[in-house]
């Protein structure tokens, strides 16, 4: 089936560079959320700690419990240059896939790691500031990142560097709360409103809820640079659906409940697999959703305001029409939500 053509520049807008959030609300819950109802366009603004008088009883929030990777590291140059480094994959034991800033001429002599007493140097360059790295750790690459590592913050959320006092709430706040096995580059930012007591509430209101995971990859921040959508190349992304979240789902459809996707990488993992009855699954998807499409399996989505001219402000086109969604984000502006990974929330619904 041939895709429809939707313009780039439908999803372009203005945004105030003071309403890119560069921190988290004081409390995970803190954050303000724009309410929309798809049945009679109503807007209204909330709070996330509002979502348990919000959602229906018997609604399934479906997350995604990737956990990120403090993918972010420093190499000292033998000449005493330092290399900004982000962690992509880890090949084989000791083998890394990385990115590599301020590197000059790939050199096959041995760097350090900044902060720990552990070699690596350069067997493969591909271009773009890719390498592949041979690492002399004693130990797998996660483990190594979680004693050096930095948080992989997206470039618009402003951080010295090296080194930022900042770290270390960085460490925390990017991060869910119920994230499990790391391999994500990036953060499923919609989850990072959840704490403890809200994910107890919505228990205590009859909200239901089940965990899918995607490994979120820094092609999620890339914008889209054909002139028509149909032309962009969607990036992969793993994902697994274990037989737990598979029966819930399942349920909640049989039921006739709604399913609301608490971020857009949960959203993409439900939306790739096929109508009717989902199985537990792993794989990959390229899942690319914009309007005009037509939902399978998710009634309603929690997501943070996105990038112009990205694929995941697409997808929200795709949910609830593009001339709403333009609508949204310019009362979001007007009324001075804060936006991106840090900041506000949209539920729609």
């Amino acid at each position: 089936m041939m895709k429809q053509s939707m313009l780039t520049d439908d999803l372009d807008f203005e945004l105030p560079p003071d309403l890119i959030a560069q921190a988290p609300a004081p409390d995970r819950s803190g954050a303000r959320l724009l309410h929309y109802r798809r049945a009679d366009g109503a807007i209204a603004h909330r709070h996330i700690t509002d979502l348990p008088a919000i959602l229906r009883a018997g609604d399934l929030l479906v997350f995604n419990d990737s956990r990120v990777l403090p993918a972010r590291f420093a190499l000292r140059k033998a000449s005493g240059g330092l290399v900004e480094g982000l962690f992509l994959t880890e090949i084989a034991p000791g083998q890394w896939r990385v990115l590599l800033r301020n590197l000059g001429n790939p050199t096959d002599r041995p760097m350090r790691f900044e902060g720990i007493e552990v070699t690596a140097h350069i067997t493969a360059s591909f271009g773009a500031g890719e390498h592949e790295l041979a690492v002399d750790a004693g130990m797998s690459a996660h483990d190594l990142l979680e004693i050096i590592g930095r948080m992989p913050l997206p470039p618009y959320i402003k951080r010295s560097r090296f080194a930022d006092p900042r770290d270390e709430v960085d460490r925390q706040r990017y991060q869910t709360v119920y994230a499990v096995k790391a391999g994500s580059v990036a953060a499923p930012t919609a989850g990072l409103h959840f704490d403890e007591q809200l994910l107890t509430q919505l228990i205590a209101a009859g909200i239901e809820r089940t965990f899918v995971t995607l490994d979120v990859g820094m092609g999620t921040f890339k914008t889209v640079s054909a002139g028509d959508l149909k032309d962009h190349d969607m990036h992969a992304e793993r994902y697994s659906i274990s037989p737990t979240a598979a029966e819930a789902i399942n349920h909640a459809r049989a039921a006739g409940r709604r399913i609301i996707a608490v971020g857009t990488t949960a959203c993409r993992v439900l939306e790739s697999q096929p109508e009717g009855t989902i199985k537990p699954h792993a794989g990959e998807t390229r899942v690319f959703i914009y309007p005009p499409y037509r939902w399978k399996h998710v009634d309603g989505l929690l997501t943070n305001f996105h990038l112009p001219r990205s694929t995941l402000i697409a997808l929200v086109a795709a949910m609830v029409g593009l001339q709403t969604q333009r609508s949204l984000y310019a009362v979001a502006i007007d009324e001075r939500y804060r936006f991106f990974s840090y900041g506000d929330a949209m539920l729609l619904e």
